[in-house]
């Protein structure tokens, strides 16, 4: 038995974690693969070098399944357990800005195709790429993966782990020129070991403990609680927020929005960045597309003078409300003292109903994109 697997049944024992089939399925293939792991190294020591013999790569596991149903925590237990030099593990939207950077490096010198060279600068010294929430959200990213992987594994000699909420076929669906992905996803599933990972336990929303998901009014108190509520969700330290991981999605016609904190599928925003500027409903289908939860801070009290302001949250509230996004918020007063007054006050009742039904443990307890 590997040090993989001892832990997570450990975890089982002492009943942090329930019992669960899928999850223990995951187990065992990840320790399985560790053991591949050992086999080659070994197989290919100084002897083997002797006698031309090349190192065997593992076949990859590609992890995906509900919010919170134990993908990043088996993905954790499997790096800090594997006992090999060459091991990276990266948050998968930092990857790809990597990615940009050097491509972008390769251009500038001209010299042809610039994705082997690429490849091989990602995968020196690198045996196990592992990686957490593989998402696509723009046309750049689909086109430029399915080659940049192919010569990652084929080439390159790379094992790729990873975790997504959504199934391979699943990625990109509905993106502008998903022809281009198409070969990606065929990648996947024949190089890669495809588990899914949909128990019954949201392990994640477990982590916020009863916690509210509505904070009022306007403060320290309310943004430290919007703080916890991430470090839970996400299992990064307050102290070191300034080093959050950001990102940039994809909001259609060409447009990029940031994201000041991209963490593990939780997103946080200020209601001055989505609803102070001109945004409107493909930029919240987007982001609600793109996160599980989102965090938003900063909600004013709204009178006839932000009615614009009003009508674009009543907008993003849909989107996150149909999409089955988490909103954890911190704002100045409750839902029904938001918006007393002004155009389309009478439609901002349907959103004062949906933020209350947004709090309760019924609406936390849908996965991400139900109904």
């Amino acid at each position: 038995m590997s040090a993989m697997l001892e832990r997570y049944e450990a975890l089982v024992a002492t009943g942090e974690l329930r019992s669960d089939p899928e999850q223990a399925a995951a187990a065992e293939r990840l320790s399985r693969l560790q053991r591949e792991f050992y086999k080659s190294s070994s197989s290919t020591g100084l002897f083997g070098k002797l006698l031309g013999k090349k190192a065997v790569t593992p076949r990859g596991v590609y992890m995906w399944g509900g919010v919170g149903r134990g993908k990043s925590m088996l993905m954790d237990l499997f790096v800090q357990t594997l006992d090999i030099p060459g091991k990276r593990r990266v948050h998968f939207h930092a990857f790809m800005l990597e990615v940009h950077a050097l491509l972008r490096d390769e251009r500038k010198k001209e010299t042809g195709d610039p994705i082997p060279p690429v490849a091989a600068a990602i995968a020196r010294n690198v045996r196990c790429l592992a990686f957490d929430e593989m998402v696509v959200n723009n046309s750049a990213d689909a086109m430029i993966m399915s080659r940049l992987f192919t010569y990652l594994i084929a080439n390159e000699g790379v094992t790729i782990v990873t975790t997504s909420n959504r199934a391979p076929s699943e990625l990109y669906k509905d993106g502008l020129n998903r022809e281009h992905f198409l070969p990606f996803i065929g990648l996947i599933e024949q190089e890669l070991d495809v588990l899914t990972l949909n128990g019954p336990t949201d392990y994640r929303m477990q982590r916020l403990g009863g916690m509210a998901t509505w904070h009022e009014p306007l403060g320290e108190p309310s943004t430290e609680a919007a703080r916890e509520a991430f470090y839970r969700l996400t299992d990064y330290p307050p102290e070191d927020s300034e080093h959050v991981p950001s990102a940039d999605i994809d909001v259609g016609g060409g447009r990029m929005l940031h994201v000041p904190k991209s963490l593990k599928g939780v997103g946080v925003f200020s209601f001055k960045r989505l609803c102070g500027e001109a945004r409107g409903a493909a930029d919240y289908l987007a982001i609600a597309r793109a996160y599980h939860t989102v965090i938003l801070v900063g909600i004013p009290k709204m009178g006839p003078d932000r009615r614009n302001e009003a009508a674009r949250f009543v907008t993003l509230i849909d989107a996150l409300y149909e999409n089955k996004v988490k909103l954890i918020a911190a704002a100045d007063a409750a839902p029904e003292d938001l918006y007393e007054s002004g155009t389309g006050r009478f439609e901002f009742d349907r959103t004062i109903s949906r933020l209350n039904e947004m709090q309760s443990a019924d609406y936390l307890a849908l996965g991400h994109g139900e109904g």
